[in-house]
């Protein structure tokens, strides 16, 4: 999960392999840029995006929204990092659109405001951020997001891009790990597929844990776990794997070698691109034989 902790880790773990240079620490910051430097796929397709706004019981959720430009396909929603809505969640939204899908990258702390929460430069190095961002972070309660993915499924619904013949998918990163699996266990018959990326607090001692809701669920499973997270909490993995088992559900469970908390995002310092390519790839193996 995203804490204090995950942000020294990753500074000594850049300083240990000569990694942490200029560049490195603007890659901390939010909106660097790098997200521009995903590479697209040969056949991609044409696409169309905007930016949109969806009501739920709280207010209005700015969210921004990519799909192909002609005809219905599956629904997927994604639930961003701690860091929120930005510019490389925007790219990565806009590539995964070009595979085929009708994505909705949403902005979860739109009660508090509209994204993005940080101005361009930000860092979590600096206690101002951390103190603005985890609070937002506590905010996000399991009924909030199940009240926010209603909303969110029904927008991806409402769309003539989105196929309704076809099961949705959902994948988060860091914190958005838990609320794909919350969604997955409210809307069971409307979502197919979920894949978490480094993904933060799926199993915890608390009654609501997000790996006691498998069994309500009926989507296939993609958990990339990274190898610091892992061992913090080495039995997670363990956990997830009964409960997908005794559930009968499908779920590949991963721990991703030398990858550190938050390496997916293209626009973060400890992004490892070899690694973060290959689970990418995995996860439109998934969508492609669940949904």
């Amino acid at each position: 999960m995203c804490d204090e902790r995950t942000v020294r880790e990753a500074e000594e773990h850049l300083r240990r392999s000569g990694r942490l240079t200029r560049r490195a620490f603007g890659a901390l910051s939010v909106g660097a840029g790098m997200a521009m430097l995903l590479p697209r796929a040969a056949d991609a397709l044409e696409v169309a995006a905007a930016d949109v706004e969806v009501p739920t019981p709280d207010g209005v959720a700015d969210c921004h929204f990519v799909h192909p430009a002609s005809g219905a396909h599956p629904g997927v929603l994604i639930w961003p990092d701690a860091l929120g809505l930005r510019p490389a969640f925007r790219q990565m939204a806009r590539r995964l659109a070009e595979s085929g899908y009708a994505v909705l990258v949403v902005n979860p702390y739109y009660r508090a405001e509209r994204a993005p929460i940080l101005p361009e430069g930000a860092s979590f190095r600096d206690e101002a951020v951390r103190s603005k961002v985890f609070p937002l972070m506590r905010s996000l309660t399991p009924e909030r997001t199940v009240a926010d993915a209603k909303a969110f499924v029904g927008f991806l619904d409402g769309r003539e891009a989105v196929a309704k013949d076809r099961r949705m998918g959902t994948t988060g990163y860091c914190m958005g790990g838990s609320m794909t699996m919350r969604t997955a266990a409210a809307f069971p018959d409307r979502i197919g597929a979920g894949a978490s990326f480094h993904g933060g607090r799926l199993v915890t001692d608390r009654p609501d844990s997000p790996h006691l809701l498998v069994g309500s669920m009926r989507a296939h499973y993609l958990f990339a776990i990274a190898e610091n997270d892992d061992a913090k909490d080495p039995e997670a993995k363990t956990a997830l794997r009964r409960a997908f088992d005794a559930a009968g559900l499908p779920a590949e469970i991963e721990v991703y070698a030398g990858t550190l908390h938050g390496w997916c995002p293209p626009d973060s310092a400890v992004y490892d691109e070899a690694q973060a390519e290959r689970a990418w790839s995995r996860m439109l193996a998934l969508f492609e034989a669940a949904l």
